[in-house]
């Protein structure tokens, strides 16, 4: 539902019932930030019009790679919040955003990346707590996010222990060129998939099929890897446009 964002979250949450999907990945952020209110409803939408549901935690003023001790203790904390109202919605999976470097990264070298480690190995004792999984997603060029190639997230999976999922972002990875590399180099981490366009050098969010991305090479490597898991729709024009043509690539 990030196309709907920019609404109030009474309108998005009856758009919800007109979108011919049974799954919907809500956005913990802005005008949507959930309480148990809000989750309420739409667990009660959910089982009205036979919806599942992922959520995309808080991304805004968020960095779990802060070299600032009193910001990181506040910023965990409302990923918590988010972990907690997650597990209330039984969502299928929590994605969340990687650290980012800073203006003083350059003076400690290394101390962000491991920040970032081991805030994401809190989340995921936070998240076992409440039995939610949760997914780490490759974010876009040329915003100073840590992990964004596969080089990064191979070291990232070389570090920890954890079982923490990949959440393969179609976009993000067009725009370095890593798509297939991607899928043939994690096809037993990748847990969920956001699919949404562009042109190869910004992050759009554009309809499937408006952009650069091979959506039939995409469909052919997602079946070479017998992925059965979720492909959320995460482009903020075209939606419905976007599904079907998803659909008719992945029957």
């Amino acid at each position: 539902m990030l196309h709907c964002l920019g609404k109030p979250f009474n309108r998005m949450a009856k758009a919800l019932t007109k979108m011919a999907v049974n799954y919907v990945e809500i956005v913990d952020d802005g005008l949507h930030a959930l309480n148990k209110r809000r989750v309420s409803k739409l667990k009660t939408l959910g089982k009205n019009c036979g919806l599942r549901f992922s959520i995309h935690a808080p991304f805004a003023d968020i960095n779990i790679a802060s070299p600032s001790k009193c910001m990181l203790k506040a910023m965990v904390k409302r990923l918590e919040n988010s972990i907690k109202l997650a597990s209330l919605l039984e969502a299928e999976v929590w994605v969340f955003h990687p650290g980012l470097k800073t203006g003083i990264s350059m003076f400690y070298p290394g101390a962000d990346w491991i920040q970032n480690r081991e805030t994401a190995k809190m989340l995921y004792k936070i998240a076992q707590k409440h039995d939610v999984k949760i997914a780490i997603e490759n974010v876009p060029e040329p915003y100073p996010f840590l992990m964004k190639s596969v080089e990064h997230f191979k070291k990232f999976y070389e570090e920890i222990s954890e079982n923490i999922g990949l959440a393969l972002d179609v976009g993000h990875a067009n725009i370095n060129g890593q798509i297939e590399l991607f899928l043939k180099t994690f096809p037993d981490k990748i847990v969920h998939i956001h699919a949404h366009d562009n042109s190869g050098k910004d992050d759009e969010h554009l309809g499937v099929g408006h952009g650069t991305v091979n959506w039939k090479k995409f469909a052919e490597l997602l079946r070479q890897t017998a992925y059965n898991k979720t492909v959320v729709v995460e482009s903020v024009e075209h939606i419905q446009e976007s599904v079907e043509k998803l659909r008719a690539l992945l029957a």
